[in-house]
């Protein structure tokens, strides 16, 4: 499924089990808290979930616009019998028993824009060698954009899409922004929130395959992941899309990281 890493040895995963297919004892009982919670505040407009493959390997990629995300997107693939891995940033899991709870369910950190960062295309292959759901946030941080919009995203979407050839499903959601705000802690608990979230049908990377380490090829691929995932927030949001994508590298701002703290 993949092409060679190079000389690093890649992991190995057990296949998916259980129902929903991915889920394990960590898993469910992380999923046995949040969910009820979810459900009290918030209000969900779930559409597309014929597009979400109930087994095999599935890589579902969305735009980020809060911490609350992989929550919602998480309650959103479970429920629809997916559960999903995520690549999440290394410092969550050093949280006191949140960060156990996140390890033990089989999410892995990552730490990001260091030399290990590489380290994710192993474990991302990995998974979906076994056969998992893969859950991808291809901006790698919460979108700049002021307007919440989807930003340029990162090639590392497209390369591991182009070597492994597993389906690609975009999910767009909105919503979330208003549940916890961009880098905000505290949730808007004293109101129910309506997070929308879409599964679209399978992205088409066939123009790309063999080009995995063709750059231009990459950011052409990326692209296209990030327009389709635009076009559809702005039909959630019944808007128009900015004409020009915020494009973090020309930006003075912070690759990763709360870019407005310590602002007034």
């Amino acid at each position: 499924m993949s092409e060679n890493l190079g000389s690093v040895a890649e992991p190995i995963y057990a296949p998916p089990s259980g129902s929903p297919l991915g889920t394990n004892n960590y898993f469910k009982y992380a999923a046995a808290i949040v969910i009820p919670i979810l459900k009290l505040v918030t209000k969900r407009d779930w559409r597309g979930v014929e597009n979400i493959p109930r087994s095999g390997a599935v890589i579902v990629v969305s735009n980020h616009i809060s911490y609350a995300d992989p929550l919602v997107f998480a309650h959103f693939l479970f429920a629809n019998g997916r559960a999903p891995r995520f690549l999440g940033k290394a410092s969550v899991f050093r949280i006191p028993i949140i960060g156990k709870i996140i390890a033990g369910s089989g999410q892995i950190p990552v730490e990001r824009e260091s030399s290990n960062a590489s380290n994710a295309l192993l474990h991302a292959v990995a998974f979906l060698k076994a056969g998992h759901c893969l859950g991808v946030y291809p901006e790698g941080t919460l979108t700049r954009d002021q307007g919440y919009w989807p930003m340029v995203g990162k090639t590392g979407i497209a390369r591991l899409a182009i070597m492994t050839q597993a389906t690609v499903i975009p999910c767009a959601q909105w919503g979330a922004q208003e549940l916890l705000p961009a880098y905000g802690k505290l949730p808007r608990i004293w109101r129910r929130t309506k997070v929308t979230v879409i599964a679209g049908a399978p992205l088409d990377f066939s123009k790309w395959i063999g080009k995995a380490e063709d750059q231009a090829a990459l950011v052409e691929a990326t692209e296209y992941v990030m327009s389709e995932l635009t076009a559809m927030v702005a039909r959630i949001r019944g808007e128009e899309a900015p004409k020009v994508r915020f494009d973090p590298h020309s930006s003075d701002l912070p690759k990763t990281g709360n870019y407005k703290k310590g602002k007034h």
